[in-house]
């Protein structure tokens, strides 16, 4: 390396390693003593920079960049650095292209802010996001000699606002479900406005008997699909079976046969992997079910990707559990209704049966009297009349209750009642 090129790249740093360790002669820009002063600034400037930066330089946009933007190479950061920028980024050259020929046209920066570019970073295509703007680098009457491009990766952001929103959703929609078939239903249709996260989704009820699991609802499939049973037995051994036992998410790979068979992404791409998430209940068996959810195939089903998932699923546990409980309260006061029901006819039924005898006695005790007073007889005309006065009130409390009737209030001689009250217990005071 000359003294020259070791003034350059003089930049603590992984990036300007690379970029020392790069045979300069052979690319289009030659070696760093002979580059312009422009480009050494430029470079300078982007090395010593804690914004992530990538330059693309001369006529083959030779790529460079900075420490902050390593880890947007990934594994690319071995030879990224000195090739040509459209290789580098061939898999979003379509994006970013026409932005950089842009640029280079119009002498005009561009601004983009959080633009899904699929990166394959590491080792496949993957869903991020970008705040960035693509700046002409100009040096003196030659015009346009690269482009600067100062970037913000904000996929972790994206990710956890759409994420949040779903769970969001999921409560507010299910707060008011009123079955379990409509609790499960109403998370189906809740997953259904993040179809990233979820290319599809099933929601499983286990029966008592721990051995078979009902499909209860769906997001972008139905028991129609060959590969989802109506009635799933799972024998010891499956995936069930294990995720069941240990009560822990579980991921299952799917075969080319199954990635044609299921449901895919909005980007249309086929689901490799399922998850399949025990879903807990504060019942005797510990479990209601399992969510099965299709794993976005652009993003590594990572440790926050799982706690997601598992958060949703409980959420639909909890919504389930709330319908359950709704259910059985709705079934008691309907088993209460009816009792009450029973109560009031049988109330009705029996006072009229009861207005008989006291009518029959209080007959004879009308005629005994007409022919001269007897306190023993009046004292029973009374009694029959008080008993008479009771059945009615009865029958008064029945249609009432059926809503038939209306209180109606009088005044009352209190002391006039009070006697006759005393006075039937006249007769007991005297054998007492």
């Amino acid at each position: 390396m000359s003294a020259e090129q070791a003034a350059i790249f003089e930049v603590p740093g992984a990036a300007a390693r690379l970029l020392s360790n790069v045979n300069w002669p052979i690319t289009p820009l030659g070696p760093p003593a002979g580059w312009s002063a422009g480009l050494k600034t430029v470079v300078g400037m982007m090395l010593r920079s804690r914004f992530a930066m990538w330059v693309a330089w001369g006529p083959d946009l030779t790529f460079m960049c900075n420490d902050a933007y390593m880890p947007t190479l990934g594994v690319k950061r071995t030879w990224a650095i000195g090739a040509r920028s459209d290789k580098v980024w061939e898999e979003i050259w379509p994006d970013i292209g026409p932005r950089i020929s842009h640029v280079f046209a119009t002498k005009e920066a561009t601004w983009d802010e959080d633009l899904l570019l699929f990166l394959e970073r590491n080792g496949y295509p993957e869903e991020t996001y970008h705040t960035f703007s693509y700046s002409p680098l100009i040096e003196g009457d030659t015009g346009v000699q690269g482009m600067l491009c100062v970037v913000t990766e904000v996929t972790e952001r994206v990710i956890a606002e759409r994420r949040v929103a779903t769970l969001r959703d999921l409560a507010a929609k299910t707060a008011n479900a009123r079955s379990v078939e409509e609790a499960c239903k109403l998370s189906m249709n809740s997953l259904a406005s993040n179809p990233k996260d979820f290319p599809f989704a099933v929601i499983r009820q286990l029966d008592e008997t721990r051995s078979k699991a009902t499909f209860m609802a769906g997001w972008q499939i139905s028991p129609s699909n060959p590969l989802v049973e109506d009635h799933l037995q799972f024998p010891p051994g499956s995936v069930f079976a294990r995720a069941l036992a240990s009560r822990e998410t579980l991921v299952t790979v799917l075969d080319d046969v199954q990635r044609r068979q299921l449901p895919q992404g909005p980007w249309q791409v086929p689901v490799n992997e399922v998850a399949v998430v025990p879903m807990l209940a504060n019942t005797q068996f510990g479990l209601s079910g399992f969510l099965e959810a299709g794993l976005n195939p652009h993003r590594l089903f990572d440790v926050e990707y799982r706690d997601f998932v598992e958060l949703v699923a409980r959420y639909v546990s909890s919504a389930i559990a709330n319908a359950t409980a709704y259910e059985e309260e709705r079934k008691r006061a309907e088993a209460l209704a009816a009792v009450d029901q029973a109560k009031t006819a049988f109330f009705s039924n029996v006072s009229h049966e009861f207005r008989t005898p006291p009518t029959l006695v209080l007959g004879p005790l009308d005629e005994a009297l007409k022919a001269g007073p007897n306190e023993n007889l009046a004292m029973a005309q009374r009694n029959g009349l008080r008993l008479m006065k009771l059945v009615n009130t009865l029958l008064d409390f029945a249609r009432a209750e059926a809503g038939r009737a209306n209180a109606n209030f009088v005044p009352t001689d209190l002391p006039l009642l009070t006697r006759d009250l005393a006075s039937t217990f006249q007769s007991a005071f005297k054998k007492a």
